[in-house]
């Protein structure tokens, strides 16, 4: 009877060590600060990609600890000053992807409460800055919004490839919702001859009133907001949601496009709402549904992920299979430190109908 107790403690004890093993290969440093995270390993390294000036770059060996590297660029494309004219040098929103040997860097510049705003590309052979051939290339501009003309936003892209192979940048934020379009096979441009179709692919309720050059939360400063609306509006338009979406991450998985975006709002510490909500289709261009089958280019979205006792918002989220898990990457506001944006990274759970789920807690 002693033996078989000890037997039984014997096979406990491995039980929990191989399972507190995996829970620690999640665990997390929390001191980890980025907004817009990306991820991408090469070979044993992991690599982020995030906002900030020139982008933002981290590695690391284990997912824990991260070290900083040098950002991108030193200096912002000349380009980017001449598209923004107030533009203050932080590159916003990066997206990494590695296709055909080449790593490829799309991210945006713009200037906040605005849709002057572009999108651009980079590429490296490689993403570690001690091998020889480490050279990052700017190739300028991909697409552009532009105030009073446009309905959109040119920021926070996602590269996503069809089945068949089809390229296509999905980007947008506030305004008319998330878009998505079609990209040449370099994809350094996006497609211009007859096959293009310009699509929306996600969107939330927007107040007819609310001026274009308004993203809808009174946040434009080159807008006189007290004659442009009146004191009942404005009151209204910046307490309202009024086209909330943005950081649109398509993640191909079961024969399904998945599309999260972030709702509400991002970039106020404690005061921020951000929350991470989803839908998916059979088709990369939509129509992408919900849970309850409500579309979401009609508001739609499964919030999988929102504030709680330790965080007072998530979002910016991207999807990855990395080491044979599907891992959802993004930052939250910690309760615990004055709401700076951390880095959290959390194992992707899905239900017997093929739905995502996460747990913010570790």
């Amino acid at each position: 009877m002693k033996t078989l107790t000890n037997k039984v403690k014997l096979v406990v004890a491995v039980v929990l060590f191989f399972g507190l093993s995996n829970i620690k290969s999640f665990s997390q440093s929390r001191d980890v600060i980025v907004h817009d995270p990306v991820m991408i390993k090469q070979n044993d390294t992991y690599y982020v990609f995030h906002t900030g000036k020139g982008i933002g770059a981290k590695s690391s060996n284990d997912m824990k600890s991260w070290k900083k590297e040098n950002p991108v660029f030193a200096a912002a494309p000349d380009w980017a000053y001449k598209a923004i004219p107030k533009f203050d040098g932080s590159m916003w929103a990066p997206d990494i992807s590695l296709h055909n040997g080449t790593y490829y860097l799309f991210y945006s510049v713009s200037a906040f409460g605005r849709n002057t705003s572009a999108i651009g590309v980079a590429t490296n052979t490689t993403l570690n800055g001690e091998d020889a051939s480490f050279k990052w290339v700017d190739h300028g501009i991909v697409i552009q919004s532009v105030p009073g003309r446009d309905m959109w936003n040119a920021i926070d892209p996602n590269l996503a490839f069809e089945n068949n192979g089809t390229p296509w940048l999905t980007f947008g934020s506030f305004w008319n919702g998330i878009k998505i379009v079609k990209l040449k096979p370099d994809l350094l441009s996006v497609v211009s001859d007859s096959s293009q179709r310009w699509r929306t692919v996600a969107a939330r309720e927007r107040n007819w009133k609310v001026d274009e050059r308004d993203a809808g939360d009174a946040a434009n400063p080159e807008l006189n907001y007290n004659s442009l609306y009146s004191k009942e509006l404005l009151e209204k338009n910046k307490s309202m949601k009024n086209g909330s979406i943005e950081a649109p991450f398509i993640f191909n998985k079961n024969g399904f496009y998945y599309l999260f975006v972030s709702w509400d709002r991002c970039c106020k510490g404690l005061e921020s709402t951000y929350k991470i909500a989803v839908g998916r289709s059979r088709e990369i261009t939509g129509p992408y549904v919900d849970k309850e089958g409500s579309k979401m280019i009609h508001g739609g979205g499964t919030v999988i992920a929102q504030g709680d006792d330790e965080w007072a918002a998530v979002g910016h989220e991207a999807a990855y299979t990395i080491d044979g898990k599907d891992l959802l990457v993004f930052h939250a506001y910690d309760k615990k430190d004055g709401g700076k944006p951390k880095l959290l990274i959390r194992e992707i759970k899905w239900d017997q109908d093929g739905w995502p789920s996460i747990s913010l807690k570790q």
